[in-house]
């Protein structure tokens, strides 16, 4: 069975290979298979299904050739450029690609002279000595390949985006502090609010960027220097994660944090935009292109978007997914904001897994500003969890009662449960315990790996149930460990509208399910979302920013997500 994860890294492959064959005379093809591969991870359906429908040219950057042979691939697993080039080129020099300092050329160069074909081998001739004696190295040339070869056995391919923001945090903060600097702000996909982060993107206003450049280069969580000089300057650090740091002049700001928020494709737009206008966009100005050299500088990125007679993006909407369009004809969305949530609907206690008791999770809650909250502690199977007896459930309903009348009007708590959707499909407790709970959240925790059929399966029974008010996590992924359930979306977005059940994004970092393609298919279909933390400690209510942030990629506006209603609404829904 062929996933869309599957066909991105095949298209991956492709644009690598071609790389290696010629980089300069395929950077088209590169650029383009590269976007593609970029829009099958984000797509919100199987490929499968857009396949049968005839539907392929609707997957972003995705035409007639491309569809061929994604047809292909489907049907057989590969397809005839594919496999011409792996005829060609080892697959092996893909990975070497990933050593910094070696590019395409030096990767054929190292494998037409000396036969390397993987990175074993490519350490073993430098710690031999052999790669000094080529054409363009030399002993510091084969040192730092050595050592970006240990970089590398460090270093993860991505990085979680709550890992990725301490990181970068910790590095920003005490730079932001010296005395000449002006702005000091994170770029990049994490900026954006990517899930998972490649490497970390900063950006800093000041006159002066010598001392900034010392100090980032020495700071405690930097292990390597990889590159320093008066603008950028580029690190490793503790953990492996690159980062990149860029000094720019005040004036030139704006134009600089646009274009290393991203992303390329939405870079690409804004060019093609100034082109319109008579000027090209780089990330330092406009320039016109009259031949007259004049700059135009932008010190705020508002700066830049109105120069191309546009609102100002959101950073998390600029991915070239109709935003572009959006702003040009005054249809952005008012996205939804962090002040805008009212409660959280998913958390556990002691009862359960939860660290804090039932009255210490709703003080938590209180303190953070939420209206209410629901206490969902797991269901009885999940015995890993200490799930619910129904006994241990109603003597838990007994203490929230008591919890309640002590805070009194500043804080409803409801009573729910986190149901078990065993592997056979039914559900945890009898219809008739679930009548009486005030909230109901049904989740996948295990056999996650079995068949589409089966587990969509199992997965439709609880959305049909008339006692489940929301589905939790619902794709089951763990980032980066565990990858999301192979379920038939399609099916159970169309049984969530008809239930008008709601589906749940998991606030958690390692969760954040759904995600936000499928979550803004959701939306267009209009599904109702819940944006929840799933806290276990008073801790997990940080995760709140990362939930809220894949809402704002998906396009979410406060009326859609549930948890920004007022009480009265909540309970008028879940009442239904």
């Amino acid at each position: 069975m062929r996933s869309n994860r599957e066909l991105a890294e095949t298209f991956d492959l492709l644009a690598d290979l071609l790389r290696l064959k010629d980089a300069a005379a395929y950077r088209f093809e590169i650029g383009a298979y590269q976007r593609v591969a970029e829009a099958l991870r984000e797509l919100p359906r199987d490929v499968r299904a857009l396949a049968a429908e005839g539907r392929l040219q609707q997957i972003d950057g995705v035409g007639k050739a491309i569809a061929a042979k994604i047809a292909e691939w489907l049907e057989s697993g590969t397809f005839r450029l594919l496999e011409e080039l792996k005829a060609e080129i080892p697959q092996g020099l893909v990975q070497v690609l990933r050593v910094e300092g070696v590019g395409p050329k030096r990767a054929m160069l190292f494998h037409q002279q000396l036969g390397i074909t993987s990175i074993p081998e490519l350490e073993a001739a430098a710690r031999a000595g052999k790669l000094r004696a080529l054409p363009g190295m030399g002993a510091k040339s084969e040192q730092k390949i050595l050592e970006s070869i240990e970089a590398l056995a460090r270093r993860t391919t991505r990085a979680r985006a709550d890992i990725a923001l301490h990181a970068a945090e910790r590095i920003l903060r005490p730079l932001a502090s010296l005395p000449n600097v002006l702005r000091a702000e994170i770029a990049g996909s994490l900026r954006r609010g990517r899930a998972t982060i490649g490497d970390i993107d900063l950006l800093i206003a000041a006159h002066e960027p010598v001392p900034i450049m010392d100090a980032f280069a020495n700071h405690p969580d930097v292990v390597r220097v990889l590159a320093q000089g008066e603008t950028k300057s580029s690190v490793e650090l503790v953990g492996g994660l690159h980062c990149d740091l860029r000094v720019v002049p005040p004036e030139r700001f704006g134009t600089a944090l646009s274009y290393f928020t991203g992303s390329q494709a939405h870079n690409i737009r804004l060019r093609e935009l100034a082109l319109e206008r008579g000027l090209s966009l780089n990330e330092w100005a406009f320039t016109a292109t009259d031949g007259s050299g004049r700059e135009i500088l932008c010190a705020t990125e508002e700066e830049v978007y109105a120069q191309l007679g546009l609102p100002y993006i959101p950073p998390e909407l600029r991915e070239d997914r109709g935003e572009i369009e959006a702003a040009q004809t005054g249809n952005l969305p008012q996205l939804i904001e962090i002040g805008d949530i009212r409660a959280d609907l998913h958390m556990h206690t002691t009862w359960s897994d939860g660290r804090l008791s039932v009255r210490e999770m709703a003080w938590q809650a209180r303190e953070r500003g939420l209206e209410y909250i629901v206490i969902t502690d797991h269901s009885q199977s999940l015995g890993v969890a200490n799930g619910l007896s129904v006994e241990r459930l109603w003597a838990q309903r007994e203490e929230i009662q008591r919890v309640q009348a002590d805070f009194g009007d500043s804080l409803r708590i409801y009573h729910g449960v986190e149901l078990e959707i065993r592997a056979d499909g039914t559900l945890d407790y009898p219809d008739e315990v679930l009548a009486a709970l005030d909230v109901v959240i049904a989740s996948l925790h295990t056999a996650l790996r079995q068949d589409r059929a089966t587990i969509t399966a199992r997965l439709l029974n609880a959305i049909h149930n008339p006692h489940v008010d929301i589905i939790g996590h619902p794709r089951g992924q763990l980032i980066p460990d565990r990858e999301p359930a192979d379920l038939d979306m399609d099916a159970v977005f169309a049984a969530a509208l008809a239930t008008d059940t709601a589906l749940e994004i998991n606030a958690n970092p390692q969760r954040l399910d759904l995600d936000s393609a499928h979550a803004r298919q959701a939306l267009k279909l209009g599904i109702k979302l819940a944006i929840n933390t799933d806290a276990h400690s008073a801790a997990d209510f940080a995760a709140l920013p990362f939930g809220v942030r894949t809402a704002r990629r998906a396009w979410a506006s406060p009326e859609q997500i549930i948890n920004t209603w007022s009480r009265q609404r909540f309970e008028e829904w879940i009442s239904v």
